[in-house]
């Protein structure tokens, strides 16, 4: 089975409907001969390794075979649906990688901090209040929420009314202008 055009948007719905309907494994294989490496190079590029970014691009396209049924065309693209679930997987192995597993971890009480760290700390802290303070309002007041209060930007949004681009915006800077005031001390 040869599959649709390149940039055919349509017939990619059709594949994925076909997928859904009727477990189609013709039309599974032009999905994941046109998608899976573009998956993979987009993973690559975003700084997984060779192996790491196959892995994951098989992982994703197994993920697109069993969930097909949760594809909505209204709301995005094949491309967009499939590259989402991308992000997700490479958001997913990151934590995992940062996460201890359970015997890296320390055991038992941990010691006391010696005075300088606690002192380089508390200076650090009061660095960064000082710097939070001297942000224009409404970058502080969003950091604060998203930071301190724990909320998502999307809940945010809701609670503040703007749009999320414009939340996600005034974090990014409000964070750009906290790093810079950190290294600069």
């Amino acid at each position: 089975m040869s599959g649709p055009a390149e940039g055919v948007a349509a017939d990619w719905v059709d594949v994925v409907i076909r997928i859904r309907d009727h477990r189609d494994e013709a039309a599974f294989v032009a999905l994941f001969r046109h998608f899976a490496p573009r998956v993979k190079g987009f993973l690559m590029r975003s700084g997984a390794d060779a192996a790491l970014a196959e892995e994951c691009a098989q992982e994703v396209m197994a993920t697109v075979w069993h969930k097909a049924a949760q594809f909505d065309p209204t709301r995005a693209s094949v491309a967009t649906w499939i590259f989402t679930i991308a992000r997700n997987r490479k958001i997913d192995v990151l934590r995992r990688q940062r996460r201890p597993e359970p015997e890296d971890l320390p055991w038992g009480p941990e010691s006391e901090p010696d005075q300088a760290d606690a002192i380089g700390l508390q200076q650090e802290s009061e660095h960064l209040g000082e710097a939070i303070a001297s942000l224009p309002p409404k970058q502080r007041d969003l950091i604060k929420k998203a930071y301190f209060g724990e909320l998502s930007h999307t809940e945010i949004a809701q609670q503040t009314g703007l749009p999320l681009g414009t939340i996600k915006s005034r974090i990014r800077l409000a964070l750009e202008r906290l790093r810079h005031a950190m290294n600069t001390s």
